[in-house]
């Protein structure tokens, strides 16, 4: 395949071209952005009560099961990823770490626009800071991941600085000092992560009589953070996919001579920690004595995601990196990256009020699922108006030398 890398010059900063052509996935691309403007402007004007099916039963719907919660853990890729390549040494992986933190960076940015969205007075947003409820769980979630924003933010912002250095030669100072103290904002980073990763599973610590059996566990902190990290190698993968599916003409040699060994090197971690996250939930349930919920309705679920979105994943990786199948690792990728989707929504909606009748549960309105569809298709937008200018896909000729 022809490589088209663009690198923007001092006299051509801007490389809009791939953005503005009316191909057919710019036209949807435009098109969901303009849907989702307009139900924001009805959010926005009107009320929550004008795109939501939210009521008293019900106060967390679908912008916290998937724009947060899912939003949050899928992000995991950016830490998981920077603690391997310059904590560990892995410098083999160096290729991963820019696409996984600007999909970390991203993910978080559009998880404080996505809450806004719920919260309703984006001005308010900031209060926490100034009205701490140091004792709620709430407030360390918001307080860690406003902080963890900062440093993905930090973090990504040496790409950038890396583009806009042609006409602003000060930023290559601020490279310098960022890169300095990169390993210190990766620990950071890590600590964080493992801070509000696993609060996000000690909100629902406080409804056991709401959450079905099979979900609920005193352990649940524990589960979304050993999930987190099954999701964040399993983003890597994924989004490399992705990548290379849709952006595979803009990487360099380095990106595309890494990526089967990041791929197999992934998978091999994310079998693992699936199969650890497997065998700690079923040892859970089975002492808590949940075992006779297998039989009904919600038991099915449960055996459907355990056995179908965790343990199968975890052994198509296993498979796939003893056999260098890349395929089959990418395959397992979408399952489990699918099962962590299903058990944040579950966790958060289906099995919530589990004992409610049917006519007073939640289901989410066609305004809600597009909001959520707006916010995905912004970061994917984002993405790739930030690749076709930043250096995240390649390395920039004039910073090889930095590179070990």
């Amino acid at each position: 395949m022809e490589h088209r890398i663009v690198i923007p010059t001092k006299n051509k900063m801007l490389n809009l071209g791939p953005m503005l052509t009316l191909t057919p996935g710019n036209i949807i691309t435009y098109i969901l952005l303009a849907i989702g403007l307009a139900i924001t402007i009805c959010r926005f004007t009107v009320g929550i009560g004008s795109v939501s099916n939210l009521d008293d039963y019900q106060p967390w719907g679908v912008w916290i099961g998937f724009d947060l919660l899912c939003g949050v853990c899928l992000a995991a890729g950016g830490y998981f990823t920077t603690v391997a390549c310059y904590v560990m040494g892995m410098k083999h992986f160096s290729s991963a770490a820019r696409p996984a933190v600007l999909t970390a960076f991203l993910g978080y940015l559009f998880v404080v626009i996505a809450l806004l969205y719920d919260l309703g007075h984006p001005l308010r947003l900031p209060y926490m800071f100034f009205f701490p409820g140091t004792t709620s769980v709430l407030f360390e979630v918001g307080l860690c991941v406003a902080t963890y924003l900062t440093v993905l933010f930090l973090e990504f912002s040496v790409a950038p600085a890396e583009w806009l250095s042609q006409k602003f030669k000060f930023l290559l100072t601020y490279r310098h000092w960022i890169e300095k103290i990169g390993i210190l904002l990766t620990i950071m980073g890590m600590c964080l992560s493992t801070l509000h990763q696993s609060s996000l599973g000690s909100l629902f610590l406080i409804c056991p009589n709401k959450l079905h059996p099979l979900w609920y566990s005193p352990f649940l902190p524990m589960f979304f953070f050993v999930s987190s990290m099954a999701a964040g190698a399993s983003m890597v993968v994924f989004e490399g996919m992705l990548a290379h599916a849709g952006m595979h003409h803009s990487m360099d040699k380095k990106h595309l001579d890494q990526a089967s060994c990041v791929t197999l090197s992934f998978s091999k971690a994310a079998s693992m920690i699936l199969f650890s996250f497997f065998v700690m939930r079923f040892v859970d349930m089975v002492v808590h004595g949940n075992f006779p919920y297998l039989f009904t309705n919600y038991g099915a679920w449960w055996l459907i995601e355990m056995f179908g979105f965790i343990l199968l994943p975890s052994l198509l990786y296993a498979k796939g990196s003893r056999e260098l199948n890349v395929p089959l690792c990418r395959f397992a990728a979408t399952l489990a990256v699918l099962g962590i989707v299903l058990n944040r929504w579950t966790i958060s909606m289906i099995a919530y009020n589990w004992d409610l009748p049917a006519a007073d549960r939640y289901f989410p309105s066609l305004s809600e699922v597009f909001v959520s569809v707006f916010v995905v298709t912004m970061i994917v937008t984002a993405y790739r108006v930030i690749c076709y200018h930043c250096p995240i896909l390649y390395e920039h000729p004039n910073f090889k030398e930095h590179e070990d």
